[in-house]
């Protein structure tokens, strides 16, 4: 089988660092290569053309091209002809794409199309309560009439989706995966005590601005508590600023840390010396960070959303709590906080989720079944 995966953004040696949808798409693609399954990756709006393999997987980056008029349209056939000059090359026997953007309106391909609701930008700006342009909604819903198959990676989006887009057909829900071999802790109890460990955008969407709040009432009970986020930083679409750090930088007592973008590699050192990892947002379709920090043996606070309760079981494997409950929150982070026990134990149950839920190893194979379920070969 030969499964084409056409997305925006894929980790490669030397690209830009990519977020939770390409690290998703990754993690599948490398597990089906292992499997027996070969995976062809159409990377496009990339800033080069060029063919590489990585892990065994072979990666099509396709470069941007720009048009006198119709760019939207031209640049989507321009990428279909090349997607279907590989189907009947390489034989390539279904494709995948995510949701965003709704990038396979107007294509057609030689081949089944599976669409993942990675989420759409009518699924963010439903939970968000924004208006989003008509044109956007447009797009998505024509890649979505185009698709023979949806896969969600909660049972939430999914259902959300399907009601956003009145979509007739069924979705199947298949959780992400990440290869637990990957990350490993095996000292658990060795962390910086009252280290407090944000990864993601910072961005109004993903809870940021809740944390002013929180941490001071945490910094109340422990002292020694303090903030460290990691991330890119993000235009603030409610206010107009250029930056969601400076806007909530001033309102922390001196006891929070940004530290701007980091290497992935770099990531996991951040994780282990993490005594709590929290994760505040308003909006996501599973939330890759949580998994990993999950996997890692950290006690987690999480939003209590939809979603999430498909991820932790609040109180066993981690804490479910609105963000805008600061006093709710801050209570979960200092019991952590407060008690070496409890997080040892919960970061153990985190573990213990992540691998009867979210472990690669066992979700590619609800992958293949569903490829194969539209394979013609």
């Amino acid at each position: 089988m030969h499964i084409g995966l056409l997305t925006s953004e894929y980790p490669y040696e030397g690209s830009p660092r990519s977020g939770g949808i390409g690290t998703s798409i990754k993690n599948l693609a490398v597990e089906l290569v292992k499997c027996g399954v070969r995976v062809s990756v159409f990377a496009h709006s990339q800033d080069k053309d060029e063919v590489r393999t990585e892990e065994d997987v072979e990666i099509h980056l396709i470069k941007s091209r720009k048009y006198s008029i119709f760019t939207f349209y031209k640049y989507r056939k321009y990428v279909q002809k090349y997607v279907n000059q590989q189907i009947h090359r390489s034989e390539i026997d279904v494709v995948e794409a995510p949701d965003w953007t709704g990038f396979t309106a107007f294509m057609k391909f030689d081949a089944p199309l599976v669409i993942r609701f990675h989420g759409s930008d009518a699924y963010f700006c439903k939970l968000e309560n924004r208006r989003q342009k008509i044109k956007n909604f447009i797009f998505e819903w024509l890649a979505l009439q185009g698709a023979d198959a949806f896969v969600s990676p909660t049972n939430y989006a999914g259902k959300v989706t399907s009601e956003i887009f009145n979509l007739q057909k069924e979705f199947t829900r298949i959780h992400y995966g990440i290869s637990l071999s990957k990350f490993e802790n095996q000292q658990p109890e060795n962390f910086e005590n009252g280290l407090i460990l944000y990864i993601g955008t910072v961005i109004r969407k993903k809870g940021v601005l809740e944390l002013p709040s929180i941490m001071k009432k945490v910094s109340a009970r422990f002292p020694r508590a303090k903030l460290v986020l990691i991330g890119a930083d993000s235009p603030d679409i409610s206010t107009g600023s250029s930056s969601t750090w400076k806007m909530i930088e001033a309102e922390f007592d001196g006891n929070a840390k940004y530290l701007g973008k980091v290497p992935y590699v770099e990531v996991q050192q951040y994780l282990r010396n993490a005594h709590v990892c929290v994760f505040p947002t308003f909006a996501e379709t599973l939330g890759m960070v949580t998994i990993e920090a999950m996997a890692m043996q950290k006690p987690v606070v999480n939003s209590n959303y939809g979603w999430a309760q498909e991820i932790i079981t609040d109180g066993e494997s981690g804490f479910l709590v609105d963000p805008a409950d600061h006093d709710l929150f801050s209570e979960r982070i200092f019991s952590l906080l407060s008690d070496p026990e409890r997080c040892k134990t919960i970061g153990k149950n985190a573990r213990e989720r992540v691998d009867e839920r979210f472990n690669i190893e066992k979700t590619v194979y609800q992958n293949i079944e569903l490829y194969k379920s539209l394979s013609k070969s």
